[in-house]
């Protein structure tokens, strides 16, 4: 089974429901373009409402079928263990997609691949953990059973950073629950999700279980739209913007689905004097710069103590003026482009204010030298001096961009630490475990890293936002409880 036919210069994909590849239904395409060189590198089907509403009943139909929400445990394993094996087998065209799509180095595509086989190997173990509780000392004549069962049909709106990986951490316990699926993938990053559909199938998944309809910009709203105010779906999974998040749950509301949203972040990275100097400018550097500052949990606010902060920003200074910025094709390249020219204009709005209201370090513009003239590159860029109360200390920009604000006091970290709408990571760089323990309870964010920026290792650990970063929980036990209801049966002894 093959969604893709190879051409000499782009590849040319098709929507995939009920197990099968299909062109959109009103026959038109669109294509995206690379943000390293502005050549085309696939088309896609422009699916439309109607589409949407097949593989939707599509996925209907097959959870309500039954033979798959109640299938064996072991079986969703073990498909689940093969898509792990499948996605190792064919990381190089993933890896290939997402270059292609994201403008991300090729070294840090094939790391989303093999972060995204370890997704379906968690969730292949936490399928067969699956179990309730039972009530039987509380009173002689009944017995109390509390079982969980899928939720239904999902469906899943995912963004073009990690468009395989984010998708992955809502498919991988959507399968492991026994749900049934449709996604719709950002319209600038589907390839790999139409491989994935590719990948699922030879792995096993039976037919209808994972569908994708794939749109541009103006369909893709408004299937988006359809998807969270279906009534037959019964569960929305959702990463993007804050704002788009608010438009996502307003839709929802048609029929009170489950909904579960990971959102926008604007994080603090706090650096205390007696902090491993050089360890937290590697993790200020990695948290700020990853896949060119396109992260929601990036850790764009800086709080380094006063007692550091020069030889710090020094030091990171440094170190970002060796990122190499080119093809990401190519292994020398350590940054790519962002994703596209109305991003790349809002980081410059950006650019432009944070050199009024802050000192700026280095960096500061669009990349043009050279053949970056042609792709959408961002200096990594890092401003000083910076108050918390400034527009690039508050808002979300999605780029290459650092803040830099100082401390003295502990209590005042923290305060200005949350003196925000969002909460979805931070991370604090200390030797004092009651420092980094105070600091890390008092920290309103769902993931807190201590000595650590963007992960320690522990994937399996639940990730989520507090306040406007999101709602629900994804990855580990958590993750797979937000695809499942919960049920109580209370039984009478005769």
């Amino acid at each position: 089974m093959t969604s893709v036919v190879d051409r000499p210069k782009t590849r040319a994909y098709q929507q995939f429901i009920d197990g099968r590849w299909a062109d959109a239904a009103s026959g038109e395409t669109f294509s995206r373009t690379s943000p390293f060189d502005g050549s085309v590198v696939a088309t896609y089907p422009n699916s439309g409402i109607e589409d949407a509403q097949r593989a939707i009943q599509v996925a209907r139909r097959v959870f309500d079928d039954g033979t798959w929400a109640t299938s064996p445990a072991v079986d969703r394993a073990a498909i689940l263990r093969k898509a792990s094996d499948l996605l190792v087998a064919n990381a190089d065209e993933l890896a290939d997609s997402l270059t292609a799509e994201v403008g991300k180095p090729r070294a840090m595509a094939m790391g989303e691949v093999m972060a995204t086989a370890d997704v379906y190997q968690l969730f292949a173990a936490k399928a067969l953990d699956l179990k309730g509780e039972s009530m039987t000392q509380q009173i002689p004549d009944a017995v109390g059973l509390v079982i969980h069962e899928p939720v239904g049909v999902v469906g899943i709106i995912t963004p073009w950073n990690f468009p395989l990986l984010l998708l992955s951490w809502k498919v991988g316990p959507a399968i492991a629950a026994g749900c049934t699926m449709v996604a719709k993938p950002s319209h600038y990053t589907p390839g790999s999700t139409l491989i994935l559909a590719r990948i699922l199938a030879e792995a096993g998944l039976p037919d209808g279980v994972f569908n994708v309809v794939t749109s541009e910009t103006d369909n893709g709203a408004l299937v988006g739209q359809h998807l969270a105010s279906s009534e037959l779906v019964d569960k929305i999974a959702f990463t993007g913007s804050t704002a788009s998040g608010k438009a996502v749950m307003r839709a929802a509301a048609n029929n009170v689905k489950k909904i579960s949203l990971e959102l926008g972040g604007k994080s603090p990275n706090i650096v205390f004097p007696d902090a491993q100097i050089d360890a937290a400018v590697a993790g200020a550097f990695f948290g700020i710069y990853l896949n060119s500052g396109q992260v929601c949990q990036a850790g764009s606010r800086l709080l380094v103590s006063n007692r550091v902060k020069d030889e710090f920003v020094t030091k990171l200074a440094g170190m970002s003026s060796m990122l190499k910025m080119g093809n990401p094709m190519d292994p020398e390249t350590t940054m790519g482009p962002v994703i596209n020219e109305s991003q790349l204009k809002k980081i410059e709005g950006y650019l432009d204010r944070g050199k009024q209201e802050a000192k700026l370090l280095t960096g500061g513009s669009r990349a043009t030298e050279g053949d970056l003239a042609k792709g959408l590159f961002v200096q990594p860029t890092i401003f000083d001096n910076v108050t918390n109360t400034t527009t690039i200390a508050r808002e979300e920009i999605f780029g290459p961009v650092l803040s830099v604000l100082s401390f003295d006091d502990v209590d005042d970290v923290i305060r200005t630490a949350n003196d925000t709408m969002y909460g979805l990571a931070a991370a604090v760089w200390t030797k004092d475990i009651n420092v980094a323990l105070k600091v890390a309870k008092g920290l309103r964010a769902g993931t807190v890293w201590v000595n650590a920026y963007h992960g320690t290792g522990l994937y399996n650990m639940p990730y989520g936002g507090y306040k406007q970063s999101g709602l629900g929980r994804e990855l580990g036990s958590s993750g797979l409880e937000e695809f499942m209801e919960t049920k109580a049966i209370q039984i009478k002894l005769g």
